[in-house]
């Protein structure tokens, strides 16, 4: 759930298609399924937790750690990548 939260997507909405599938498809389809799946009496239980966090905290929570990973994640691919473009990756 932490994904749907994350301003950064894995697969960046620049990129044709792809960038916008996980948006447009994959995460609908998963909150449906995850809000289908739960128990009436869980998701009631949980909407007032987060209700309460709200008027509480006063703002959304915010997981840096997520942030740091797929930056960290982007940056591992980024270094890939351009060490195979210089033939450094090439036997």
């Amino acid at each position: 759930m932490a994904y749907t939260l994350s301003p950064i997507d894995l697969i960046p909405d620049f990129i044709p298609v792809l960038g916008y599938l996980d948006d447009v498809v994959l995460l609908p389809v998963l909150i449906w399924l995850t809000i289908r799946l739960l128990p009436p009496e869980v998701l009631a239980e949980s909407r007032q937790k987060a209700e309460q966090w709200m008027l509480d905290q006063g703002s959304k929570p915010r997981s840096v750690v997520g942030g740091v990973v797929v930056v960290l994640i982007w940056l591992a691919i980024a270094m890939v990548i351009s060490l195979w473009a210089t033939g450094a990756l090439r036997r």
